[in-house]
């Protein structure tokens, strides 16, 4: 996916709220104000994707406790220059779950969610904002998850909001679009 194609999927990506519709402008700005938009080396920020990655029947989805930001959220990446967010999306849910069959489930690969979040400086980088592009995925084989080094605990949730090990507004409004199914 090219800047171009990620501002048509963007342009077609429906905003439900105003943060939401203050994310998506602010994504789409940051894509065409800057070339190297997808490159890890820009240091104000840069397009990360992820995935809210749900089992085989699309009843749980699994989470990871980050283990350099010490709490849980859905697994995604850097694009490391990359422009096919989907395809990092897919890339960096293998990578971090060790499950190696995952698809797209939403519109054909349609971006589900978007968010704008700071992540806070650290020995390698100054602080900074991902610009994260989030697809709705799921596995279509195996279940079973490996943990790598870069998560502390994983596990597959239910539609039970209650049973979240986390309040992350981010973490939430995936779930209650995925619940809302």
């Amino acid at each position: 996916m090219s800047k171009k194609k990620l501002l048509r999927a963007l342009e077609a990506y429906q905003s439900t709220t105003q943060e939401d519709r203050n994310a998506k402008g602010l994504i789409q700005k940051f894509v065409e104000n800057h070339e190297d938009c997808f490159e890890r080396t820009l240091q104000v920020g840069h397009i990360t994707a992820s995935a809210w990655l749900l089992n085989k029947e699309g009843t749980k989805a699994l989470l990871m406790h980050h283990t350099k930001l010490d709490k849980w959220i859905q697994l995604g990446g850097h694009c490391d220059g990359d422009s096919d967010v989907l395809g990092v999306a897919i890339k960096e849910a293998q990578e971090e779950s060790g499950i190696e069959h995952i698809e797209p489930v939403w519109q054909n690969g349609a971006i589900f969610d978007i968010d704008v979040h700071l992540i806070p400086a650290n020995k390698k980088e100054p602080e900074h904002y991902h610009y994260d592009i989030r697809f709705l995925l799921r596995v279509t084989s195996d279940e079973d998850y490996v943990r790598n080094h870069e998560s502390q605990d994983m596990r597959w949730f239910g539609k039970d909001r209650a049973m979240l090990p986390t309040q992350s507004l981010s973490v939430l409004r995936m779930f209650d679009k995925w619940a809302a199914l």
